[in-house]
């Protein structure tokens, strides 16, 4: 076999790895929803009290990204990992022996902080390996992997449930997280930080991370990213209320229409990795922003002069999330893009916590505005669409520059 036989398959590999560690959040997300009413019988509470594991799960990933930042520049990519990975299945082996609720919040919360370790460091793995239109691709193709969590989580979720009891959704995510651990060991190769431990001081980290904030072109492009991924959420947060509670689905129909449209979301992200070979990142980006922003209008002016249907909005739903597959990978690749790799850590971690608070912000403002109509999705993910494509004209300019030289590593 060739040498560059050899080095593709390498990065193959660590790509997957890559998808797979950006996976672990929402697979600790979607397995155990389905669990929820058992939780709530076994631990003698109800199922708004176990919603509340929810809350700390989100409030560890957004809080332990900017702990993870600092350590990843400083120490390399590896370490960090490493830690987060066993931590993750101390917490997971945790919250399967739970005794009581409070436990089970408490532990999740930690399962957090073990989780996101993987989401801030593929993305400076990809920064640190791949030019900028390959980033796009790559990210891409996380993404694929990413968004088959939704898919077959919920479903694995209920099986374990109906045959071996919550507990195992538990004793599965350490599992998981013992394999990502001999991922990482075997296939990850050795990033080194820049050794200046000074940088793990909390001023010192929060100079740095004022340091990215000023980075030209930083600000408007994370900010793009982040009313993509507010757009998202809307949706999940809008979709049970409008699909289940305004058209009367029934659970397993709208599991089927979660999945169904999750893979709208991926076939984008693949058709976006296709396109990127014949056209700039910043074309491709540009494009979809506009269909993206077309689709909004189109819907907004159909909810205003016609009955609301539920085909029009799975319709809707489904070119909204084809939209966001080609969106998401080619913002975080633009928003990577000035990092070296002392940088790349504590800006995919400032990434990755702002587009946290971003989701939180969109999800609370979907549920308190919601009045038993569609308009919290009819007026939420346009805005979003909007607001991002505001941010992409500031960033014209940049949109229009031909992309950073020819890529140097390929799939």
């Amino acid at each position: 076999m060739s040498t560059h036989t050899e080095t593709r398959t390498d990065l193959r590999l660590i790509v997957i790895l890559l998808g797979a560690l950006t996976a672990i959040g929402p697979l600790t997300i979607d397995t155990y929803l389905p669990a929820f009413s058992a939780i709530a019988a076994d631990l003698n509470t109800d199922v708004a009290t176990v919603g509340l594991s929810m809350s700390s799960y989100f409030i560890g990933i957004a809080a332990g990204q900017l702990v993870y930042g600092p350590l990843l520049d400083v120490l390399g990519r590896k370490g960090p990992l490493i830690f987060g990975l066993v931590l993750y299945g101390v917490a997971a082996l945790g919250c399967a022996l739970s005794a009581n609720v409070q436990w089970l919040i408490g532990l999740r919360l930690v399962l957090a902080l073990g989780a996101c370790v993987g989401m801030v460091a593929a993305r400076a793995v990809v920064r640190d390996l791949f030019p900028l239109n390959e980033t796009a691709r790559v990210f891409s193709t996380l993404m694929l992997i990413m968004g088959l969590a939704p898919i077959v989580a919920p479903t694995l979720g209920g099986i374990i449930v109906a045959s071996l009891g919550w507990r195992y959704i538990f004793i599965l995510l350490g599992a998981v997280a013992v394999l990502m651990l001999a991922g990482v060991w075997w296939i990850l190769p050795a990033i080194a930080g820049h050794g200046r431990r000074e940088a793990l001081h909390p001023r010192r980290a929060l100079t740095d991370y004022l340091a990215v904030l000023v980075v030209p072109g930083f600000t408007p492009r994370m900010l793009t990213g982040c009313f993509h991924i507010a757009g998202l959420f809307a949706y999940l947060t809008a979709s049970p209320l409008v699909f289940m509670e305004l058209f009367g689905m029934s659970g397993p129909r709208y599991g089927w229409t979660m999945g169904a449209n999750a893979l709208a979301l991926i076939v984008g992200s693949q058709i976006n990795a296709r396109l990127l070979r014949h056209f700039s990142l910043r074309k491709v980006l540009w494009g979809a922003n506009l269909l993206q922003l077309a689709v909004s209008i189109l819907f907004v002016l159909t909810v205003a002069l016609a009955p609301v249907s539920l085909w029009m909005v799975l319709a809707f739903a489904a070119s909204y999330l084809f939209c966001l597959g080609f969106l998401l990978p080619d913002i975080t690749a633009l928003i990577m893009e000035p990092f070296a790799r002392e940088q790349a850590g504590s800006a995919s971690a400032l990434l990755g916590s702002l587009q946290m608070a971003a989701s939180a912000v969109a999800a609370g403002l979907v549920s308190w505005g919601y009045n038993g109509t569609i308009a919290v999705m009819a007026i939420g993910m346009p805005l979003c669409a909007l607001a991002g494509m505001g941010m992409l004209w500031g960033e014209r300019g940049l949109l229009l520059e031909p992309v950073d030289g020819p890529v140097q590593r390929s799939l």
